[in-house]
């Protein structure tokens, strides 16, 4: 069983900042891609950046310049620094992680919901 849980979402107000984190558990061989995806209200869930083992790294435009991802494999931790925050950002923000136990499958976490107002 693989469980992935994020935590470091909240209310920030606009130009502000925030890291969340997702961490990995479970019987994992190894973890490949991971990546982080937002959906809004009423929207389609979109990506926002990934990262491979390689640390090659991945943007959605409208983040690019402003969000960092980053991984700690030893922790099986992906991270994602969000500055310069704006209300558009507001959604519910998904962990994602591509990971080989028996089987290499798509693995998703339960979701933390990043606002940003003032």
């Amino acid at each position: 069983q693989v469980q992935l849980v994020e935590s470091g979402g909240g209310l920030v107000q606009p130009g502000g900042s925030l890291r969340l984190s997702c961490a990995a558990s479970g019987s994992i061989f190894s973890i490949f891609r991971m990546g982080w995806y937002r959906q809004a209200p009423g929207n389609q869930r979109e990506l926002v950046a990934t990262i491979t083992t390689g640390n090659m790294t991945n943007y959605a435009d409208s983040v690019k310049g402003r969000f960092t991802i980053s991984r700690d494999n030893a922790k099986n931790t992906v991270y994602l620094q969000m500055n310069s925050l704006k209300p558009e950002d507001t959604a519910v923000y998904y962990c994602n992680a591509e990971i080989s136990t028996i089987v290499r499958t798509m693995y998703w976490g339960q979701g933390t919901q990043v606002t940003v107002s003032s």
